[in-house]
């Protein structure tokens, strides 16, 4: 593959049918391309349809396309139905002209399809959409101009250069993942909608000049024995270390929220993460409740919070310095690190701060499990029955209890411990596990000792190095 290109694709209709237009808004590593087209008789789903061929076809063949559009019909027709629709020589199906052309033009490419819900803020598709509208327009300027073509208006392709030093968050993910089989009551792993298509969400990474002013220097990470400064304000709930350790820190973080559309709607209400290092539990972890300042609705459902919970907490930007104090530096570990790295992320920025992301590596657990148990259910409740992990009450999903879960899951995916803290246990039985590991590794192995033969050619080639080298050989007797 020579590079990977972002496609939003849309459609639009005045009328069902009527005057339509297509849009695809094409994203590469240096330019925007900008696709529209429309027809004066058409209909939405074959709009939708043009959108995502035409974008298609603009494409190298050997690029990676990831595309995203708000049609579950084309969505699910392309990865799913079709296969159906093969089967049965296209009998019944709607726009099968379409279908065939969209087929065709897919073949021997490596394309990753994605649905995004449409109106609801996302850049891409916004653009998507202006373009289908722009299209239309076009169209219907075609129409009143005799010398226009009368059927279908030709393809307009406006191109963008991208500043080299500006990320684009519409095409950087360093953190996303496929997540279609993720367990819809869970927003570990965000919730689909009612027709269960997933929405993924990218991560933005600002780049910026005083990233290194945040950054604890890996020295310090692994020397130090000391919880990050501890909170002055009464809603923040810090808990000091309770035991003495060094190495680097982790953190196993979750978040709970008021929705899944971090970009301008949606905010940050609880956080929680727990301390980790060298694989114990250091006692440390970090809690607080965060006043959205605008209503929770039906994500009360999930985690429980109300509004008259939240009224007296504070808000983000009161809490952004000690939060961020905390977590900086450590390797984060988030069962669907997307979803919380975006929250995070926008909330620091709106708080003044860098994107949590420039100051922290990131592990997502869902990612992992998804690798090591493929096509299985990876939701943080399967995993918890999958690997015996000690039961909690989990009626609302809370980000310090679901932390808490996560660590546990995490030690016995990565390591496949049964005691997830040796220190835990008395002494007594740390004796016996003890004990048991060495009676498990006591084998009595051959020994083979070389031959005479051997034994002088082995000589002979120390004499030769020593010669040849002037120093004595580290093999020699």
């Amino acid at each position: 593959m020579t590079q990977t290109i972002t496609l939003y694709v849309d459609g639009a209709c005045r009328g069902n049918p009527g005057l339509g237009g297509w849009g695809a808004y094409v994203i590469t590593e240096s330019k925007e391309h900008k696709l529209y087209g429309g027809e004066p008789h058409t209909t939405n789903n074959r709009m939708e349809l043009m959108a995502a061929i035409e974008g298609i076809k603009f494409c190298p063949t050997d690029a990676k396309l990831i595309i995203w559009t708000d049609s579950n019909y084309v969505k699910q027709g392309i990865t799913e139905w079709i296969h159906g629709w093969k089967k049965k020589n296209w009998k019944d199906v709607k726009n099968p002209d379409l279908w065939k052309l969209l087929d065709a033009t897919c073949q021997g490419r490596e394309i990753e399809w994605h649905w995004i819900k449409g109106h609801a803020g996302h850049a891409g598709n916004e653009m998507a959409d202006q373009l289908a509208n722009l299209g239309a327009d076009q169209t219907l300027e075609s129409m009143k101009n005799p010398s226009a073509n009368a059927n279908q208006t030709p393809t307009v392709v406006v191109d963008m250069d991208k500043k080299k030093d500006e990320k684009d968050w519409l095409l950087d993910d360093p953190f996303g993942f496929d997540l279609m089989d993720s367990d819809p009551q869970d927003d570990d792993e965000i919730l689909e909608n009612d027709d269960q298509i997933t929405e993924h969400l990218t991560v933005e990474i600002a780049q910026t000049e005083t990233v290194q002013d945040y950054i604890m220097p890996q020295q310090e990470i692994l020397s130090s024995t000391a919880t990050p400064s501890a909170s002055a304000h009464p809603h923040i709930v810090i808990t000091p270390r309770s035991k003495e350790v060094f190495g680097p820190r982790q953190l196993i973080l979750d978040t709970e929220t008021t929705g899944f559309y971090f970009q301008d709607t949606d905010r940050i209400i609880e956080v929680g993460a727990i301390e980790m290092v060298n694989r114990k539990l250091t006692g440390s972890s970090i809690h607080i409740y965060i006043n959205p300042k605008k209503p929770v609705g039906d994500s009360e459902n999930i985690h429980g919070i109300s509004d008259a919970f939240l009224q007296d907490k504070p808000e983000y930007a009161e809490i952004a310095e000690v939060l961020f104090n905390y977590l900086k530096g450590a390797e984060i570990i988030a069962h669907n690190a997307t979803f919380d790295m975006n929250f995070l992320n926008m909330e620091f920025k709106r708080a003044g701060f860098v994107a949590l992301s420039e100051v922290c590596s990131v592990t997502d657990t869902l990612a992992m499990a998804k690798n090591k148990h493929p096509g299985q259910k990876n939701s943080l409740d399967a995993l918890v029955r999958r690997y015996e992990v000690p039961q909690r009450d989990r009626t609302f999903h809370g980000a310090l209890l679901d932390a808490e879960i996560l660590s546990d899951v995490y030690l016995a995916m990565t390591g496949g411990q049964v005691s997830f803290d040796m220190d835990s246990l008395t002494e007594s039985e740390q004796q016996e596990a003890q004990t048991a590991r060495q009676q498990s590794v006591q084998v009595d192995l051959p020994i083979i000792y070389p031959s005479a033969q051997e034994l002088d050619e082995h000589e002979t080639w120390i004499k030769q190095f020593e010669e040849k080298h002037g120093i004595a050989c580290l093999f020699a007797k």
